[in-house]
């Protein structure tokens, strides 16, 4: 059973996924709002979608709504790429330069003022990525990083980088940590979509003013301590081969 509604999922999200990024092509010649209200539309869908193969999701914590903010929230699959953008109400994006290489999705991700990390740049990189901050604070929007620059398979360790912190700094604007365990219902290098509940906490804020060291030491130990937590019953069940959590 679990195969089949993954098979029904693909085919409706991958699907409707085309046919959205297609249809509205015209919106590109658009200002920058309406490809924003696409991608809202888009993490709607994904929920929605998911719902086929059993998968559903639990908001929990403060989001701190009424300020501007930088989200920095754990990345276990490409749930959370489209999801938290309408959860949050499309904030500034971080992302990685070779997705703006992507057929159309590029296009969109570009014209959405997404911030784009050329993670070979080095230095170079790091400097682009602060004036970048700081243009994008100037909106008045907030925005969303995933601190480990890449997707980390549930229960693996991987370490933080330097990134969220340039933002950090840069911004001035306090970071609110985000632990999230979507990785044991959508994996992130898997087509099958396992029936369960993904997690999602918006941890107590850290607010501007911290060194890098004490700054990183505490995203890290906020996010990872609560990951404990939420990645517990999914592993544990794994070892006993039982059913993912659903309650």
């Amino acid at each position: 059973m679990v195969y089949l509604r993954s098979i029904l999922f693909n085919i409706l999200f991958y699907g409707l996924t085309v046919v959205l990024a297609v249809l509205t092509l015209p919106a590109l010649l658009l200002p920058a709002d309406a490809i924003r209200a696409m991608a809202r539309l888009w993490g709607w869908m994904t929920v929605v979608t998911l719902r086929v193969a059993g998968g559903r999701h639990v908001l929990s914590g403060d989001m701190q709504a009424d300020r501007q903010v930088i989200y920095a929230a754990k990345h276990q699959s490409a749930w959370e790429t489209t999801v938290l953008a309408w959860v949050l109400c499309n904030p500034v994006t971080v992302l990685k330069q070779e997705l703006l290489k992507l057929p159309l999705l590029g296009w969109y991700f570009q014209r959405a003022g997404c911030i784009a990390v050329d993670r070979s740049a080095g230095m170079a990189a790091l400097r682009k990525l602060r004036d970048d901050a700081l243009a994008a604070a100037n909106t008045g929007r907030s925005l969303l990083i995933f601190p480990q620059g890449t997707r980390v398979a549930p229960g693996a360790a991987h370490k933080y980088e330097i990134g969220v912190f340039a933002l950090y700094e840069a911004s001035g604007l306090p970071v609110v940590p985000v632990a999230l365990n979507s990785g044991h219902v959508w994996g992130r290098n898997s087509l099958v979509k396992r029936p369960g509940r993904i997690d999602v906490e918006f941890l107590p804020v850290i607010e501007p003013g911290l060194s890098r060291r004490d700054f990183m030491a505490a995203l890290e130990q906020a996010i990872e301590t609560r990951m404990k937590v939420l990645d517990a019953p999914y592993l544990n069940n794994d070892k006993l081969g039982g059913d993912s959590p659903t309650s």
